[in-house]
């Protein structure tokens, strides 16, 4: 019998001890809850990682994917090269499962863009792991069979009940053992309003707002931003990014301006580390997008918190907080951040800091206000839990609103978080993992500057000793 359960609305769930139960003159047997599969949310590339774990713990895994493809949140962004190496955006026991089928693992110092990371590394695992990934699925809602979240009896006995919707309309629901929810925060960007919501007038103005980096070497994105004046606001490497390809643009395209707005003024941080960041990529990056202030093809406006955005003519006009109204734009992109999406998860009893939307525990060790990639203290299943047991947030989505990610961890986590689910405590709780001196951040590299990639050592963030991250730290398709 296959270990997978598919219940329709409004039949019986699958209980704790395996039952016979006569049904027509047919015999039917209920699996017990650890016949059951763990149902990983999300097939990126922390997901993926965490099947290959369940796999090579004798575990069932059922991943669950909103796209039409493995990785399809990385694809976005397949234009952009990743400040981390082929050597630490892959996880050994994927290796493990892809050894067989003749895969080559790539040049260990060549830096992918996030197209040859889907390519060459996350569609292959996907294909290998077959019908344990399921795609054009989408997750709607996660509890306990049976019970709401205020329902106290009984509670741990029950398996968990997954929500889906599928691309054919249709709902239903899958019974799991555990949830494993990688399903990162790429699908909620946050919104250009400096109080955390939409400004006034955004959602009204949505065709001419973008949340995302364009890929300026596609005809139609390119002409939608050639001869315009643009709105960039973010001041992380995304918005660098933004800016340094907007600048490419104003060196061929007559009357191409970007506008780079800032919540806070321009200080000596402001553009990374430049020639002494310990990752070149990183500094060169920022160092574009202060040439493009320099040399005339953005302008920097500090200290601007944007309360509304209105409509003036054909064009667009930012208003502050404080009544300033910029001259108006034609185009505008908000880069100000990515943020976890909980709505499903609202009948599990989830401990989250009231912050940054991560777990409890974990969030004071990721705080942005105090830590940067290069300074998180090892941390693993302990800080990963939840009052709701066997459900986790892993992955990007496990650092709620931090952006303070980094990448080979992320394997270390669902490491841990499956061996916990197995019951294999120690190794839950063991170091497995060393990162470089660099740390080890991915994402949101120029993706014409492969020879400052090749030159590049390490992750985004300096660290002045090697650190070891406990289990379950997080890994990452976005910078610091």
């Amino acid at each position: 019998m296959s270990m997978l359960t598919l219940v329709e609305s409004g039949a019986m769930l699958a209980a704790k001890s395996s039952t016979n139960v006569e049904a027509k003159g047919t015999l039917v047997t209920t699996p017990t809850t650890d016949q059951l599969p763990v149902v990983v949310i999300g097939a990126g590339p922390v997901g993926l990682a965490a099947a290959a774990h369940l796999v090579e713990r004798g575990l069932e895994p059922l991943v669950l994917e909103a796209g039409p493809t493995a990785a399809t949140a990385v694809r976005d962004w397949a234009h952009v090269r990743l400040f981390s190496p082929w050597a630490e955006v892959t996880d050994p026991a994927a290796e493990k499962l892809l050894a067989p089928t003749g895969w080559v693992r790539p040049d260990g110092a060549a830096y992918p863009t996030g197209g040859d990371w889907a390519e060459r590394y996350l569609q292959p695992l996907a294909d290998v792991l077959g019908d344990k990934v399921r795609y054009g699925t989408t997750v709607t809602g996660v509890a306990r069979a049976g019970r709401d979240r205020i329902v106290d009896a009984d509670r741990e006995e029950q398996p968990f009940t997954v929500h889906i919707l599928g691309t054919d309309g249709r709902e239903r629901r899958i019974t799991a053992r555990a949830v494993i929810d990688a399903s990162g925060t790429w699908a909620t960007p946050s919104p250009m309003g400096a109080d955390g919501l939409p400004a006034l007038g955004e959602r009204a103005a949505a065709d001419r707002i973008s949340y995302r980096v364009p890929d300026l070497r596609d005809p139609a994105a390119r002409a939608r931003y050639a001869g315009k004046r643009t709105a960039v606001i973010g001041s992380g490497a995304s918005a660098f990014t933004a800016l340094a390809h907007l600048a490419d643009l104003a060196k061929e395209e007559a009357g191409t301006h970007a506008v780079w707005i800032l919540r806070r003024g321009i200080g000596a941080d402001t553009f990374g580390g430049g020639d002494a960041d310990q990752l070149p990529a990183r500094g060169a990056l920022g160092l574009r997008a202060k040439a493009a202030v320099e040399d005339g093809h953005a302008s920097a406006v500090t200290g601007f918190r944007t309360e509304s955005v209105e409509r003036d003519g054909d064009r667009l006009a930012l208003v502050a907080e404080d009544g300033r109204r910029l001259d108006p734009v034609d185009e505008i992109i908000v880069l100000t951040g990515l943020r976890p999406d909980l709505s499903f998860l609202s009948e599990v009893r989830l401990g989250l800091d009231e912050r940054l939307q991560a777990p409890t525990a974990l969030a004071p060790l990721i705080d942005p206000n105090v830590h940067s990639c290069g300074t998180v203290y090892p941390h693993g299943v302990n800080e990963l839990s939840h009052p709701e047991q066997d459900i986790y947030l892993v992955g990007m989505k496990s650092y709620g609103r931090a952006p303070t990610f980094l990448a080979l961890t992320g394997y270390e986590q669902v490491r841990s978080v499956t061996a916990a689910i197995a019951g294999d405590r120690e190794a839950a709780e063991r170091v497995e993992l060393t990162l470089p001196e660099t740390g080890v951040c991915g994402g949101a590299g120029l993706y014409d500057d492969p020879e400052d990639a090749e030159q590049s050592g390490g992750g985004c963030c300096a660290a002045p000793t090697t650190l070891q991250i406990g289990t379950g730290a997080p890994a990452t398709t976005g910078g610091c």
